[in-house]
């Protein structure tokens, strides 16, 4: 008995030590639970107190930096001096505006620009492109000078109606100032100015008599290839087909030389057409002097017996049909004209007034040399005449 009494006693030794450590266990992990809840208040109060604290301080800041003086943006007192080529892009805000002023020395920085720029009620309305201007510049001043369209460094090519491709050439180099052989040479590459299939790769009589404004960045393509165009449009516009383009041109271009007179349009237009229906006498010949004397290379004038004897593709005296391209540049008058021609069996025409441009039309070779000789009177009664 006093055996099992001791084992008991020593077994319960044992399980005191164990309830004991758990014990002290459960202790501290509600004091690591207590300290967890104070660090967890005292960082709310933290973040608290801060926002508080920002949102006190933002307003107070913002007054501060309002209340500062503001250092006056760096402007030129003007007018300016020199001057200088400016190139706006397109959709340019007015700090990009600035920025490229700035740079150029147009205005002495950026930010004074762009006060300017918002100053003007008007800015918004400056177009991009190339403007001429002085340097050290009031930043009004210059917002002023880009709103002045007289300060835009265009350049202005006319093509009068009825100019040759050569001579349209020679304006570009003269007034661009672009050397005629870069020219020449975007005129012979067709597929750089947009030249339509059916002209054959011949530019004559596609490039439209207008007046054009171009960048001076502008090279010979771009302002080829805007003729071009025009003539395109021109064309489609009055529901041209494609494959009747070459024929209206040429037909065009010759009433544009035949006559000086848009009254006479419409019937040097019937005439051509009449011409080339005609299997008689005529025998589909134009018999054009203007045909003629572009085949020998010369740009107005009488054709001598040697011009009318000439054996080039444009001498319409001896072969019949249209020439193989254009001889000029034909108006939209002498366009419309080829378009709608007016009723008549004219065959023959001849100007029997130099200095007025009076011409006479004949459906028959007889009156027509009536009028032939009314014209060899006129010219013998006036000799001086430049006609």
């Amino acid at each position: 008995m006093n055996y099992l009494f001791e084992g008991s006693q020593m077994q319960d030794e044992r399980v005191e030590p164990r309830r004991e450590r758990r014990e002290q266990r459960r202790a501290a992990e509600a004091r690591r639970r207590r300290r967890r809840r104070r660090s967890f208040i005292v960082l709310a109060v933290a973040v608290a107190l801060v926002t508080a604290l920002t949102v006190w301080a933002l307003p107070q800041v913002r007054q501060m930096i309002a209340d500062r003086p503001t250092a006056a943006a760096t402007d030129f007192p003007g007018p300016g001096q020199g001057e200088v080529e400016v190139q706006i892009p397109s959709g340019a805000s007015g700090a990009e505006i600035g920025l490229i002023l700035e740079e150029d020395g147009v205005v002495a920085s950026q930010r004074a620009f762009t006060e300017a720029f918002r100053e003007n009620v008007n800015a918004s309305r400056i177009q991009p492109g190339t403007y001429t201007l002085l340097k050290e510049m009031a930043a009004a001043d210059a917002v002023a000078a880009l709103l002045d369209p007289a300060n835009k460094a265009e350049v202005t090519i006319t093509v009068p109606e009825g100019f040759h491709a050569d001579q349209v050439y020679e304006r570009i180099a003269n007034v661009a100032q672009i050397p005629l052989e870069e020219v020449e040479a975007a005129a012979a590459d067709p597929a750089g100015i947009g030249l339509p299939a059916e002209a054959g790769g011949k530019p004559e009589g596609w490039l439209a008599a207008a007046t054009y404004s171009f960048q001076p960045s502008d090279d010979a393509a771009t302002i080829l290839s805007t003729m071009v165009e025009q003539t395109v449009s021109r064309l489609d516009e009055r529901g041209v087909p494609a494959d009747q383009r070459q024929a209206v041109l040429t037909k065009a271009s010759i009433v544009e030389r035949e006559v000086n007179l848009p009254e006479y349009y419409g019937h040097v237009a019937r005439v051509i057409e009449n011409r080339l229906a005609d299997s008689g006498d005529v025998n589909h010949r134009l018999q054009m002097d203007s045909t003629v004397l572009y085949g020998v290379g010369k740009v107005g004038g009488v054709p001598t017996r040697e011009d009318l004897e000439s054996d080039t593709p444009y001498n319409t005296y001896k072969h019949p049909g249209l020439p193989p391209t254009a001889i000029g540049a034909p108006g939209t008058a002498a366009i419309d004209a080829v378009l709608k021609p007016p009723a008549g069996d004219w065959l023959y025409f001849a100007t029997v007034n130099l200095d007025t441009g009076e011409t006479k039309f004949a459906a028959t070779l007889e009156e027509h040399n009536a009028n032939v000789a009314e014209l060899r009177k006129w010219m013998q009664e006036n000799p001086q005449s430049d006609g």
